[in-house]
């Protein structure tokens, strides 16, 4: 995920549910074929440019969600994230995962919201879109542009100043710590520092601080 980040005319997206996966298809295919011409302004993503697309994908087996999937909440799934379970205002713990690490993360969160029941479950589809739209909002307010946010911008605004923020992807932590950086809120960042490893998926995730006793750990701590 980093490498993708970090190519310029790349988007890249890491769904967990099938009709994340199909969202981003159908705009991929379009995003391929556009025609490069002068970004209109508000276009912080550069789509109207096209470009390539990269998709990082599981074989692992998830439970689907049954859901409408309506054009709002499809946006946000290509602008690079959404709120599978919303936070109350002035919410004080958010946690934020991508791709596969969804069963732990709603997991985890089902057990914080006993005590945290405003707490939020963020689903992130493209940290690589959602970090890209945060860069260029903040340039466009550096020379006037006064009212421009980013969707990352406007996803954490319901949050106390002081949430923690714990995010949880199997790939390198540095993919979603940057996250606190948003609002200037503390984060707990867990994800995979090393490999060559070998044993079961729940032996490596406990081994990574993947698991969900770890993530519910994670979210308890306060400093």
């Amino acid at each position: 995920p980093l490498l993708g980040m970090a190519k310029p005319g790349l988007s890249a997206f890491e769904p967990a549910y099938a009709d994340e996966l199909a969202v981003i298809l159908r705009w991929s295919f379009e995003h391929l074929q556009a025609e490069e011409k002068t970004l209109e302004p508000g276009d912080l993503l550069g789509d109207q440019r096209g470009g390539s697309v990269y998709l990082r994908l599981s074989t692992r087996r998830i439970d689907q969600r049954e859901r409408p999937l309506d054009t709002g909440l499809a946006d946000q799934i290509i602008e690079g994230g959404y709120w599978l379970c919303p936070p109350a205002d002035g919410a004080s713990l958010v946690i934020a995962y991508m791709g596969v690490m969804a069963p732990q993360a709603l997991e985890a969160h089902k057990a914080m919201t006993a005590h945290e029941p405003g707490a939020g479950l963020l689903a992130v589809t493209s940290a690589d879109r959602l970090h890209r739209g945060w860069l260029a909002a903040q340039r466009a307010r550096q020379v006037g542009e006064r009212e421009t946010t980013a969707a990352i911008e406007r996803l954490l605004e319901p949050l106390a100043g002081n949430a923690r923020l714990v995010t949880v992807s199997d790939s390198h932590p540095a993919v979603l710590s940057w996250l606190g950086a948003v609002r200037g809120q503390r984060v707990n960042a867990l994800g995979v520092e090393q490999f060559g490893q070998s044993g079961t998926l729940s032996e490596l995730y406990e081994t990574y601080q993947l698991d969900v006793a770890s993530i519910v750990q994670a979210c308890q701590r306060r400093n």
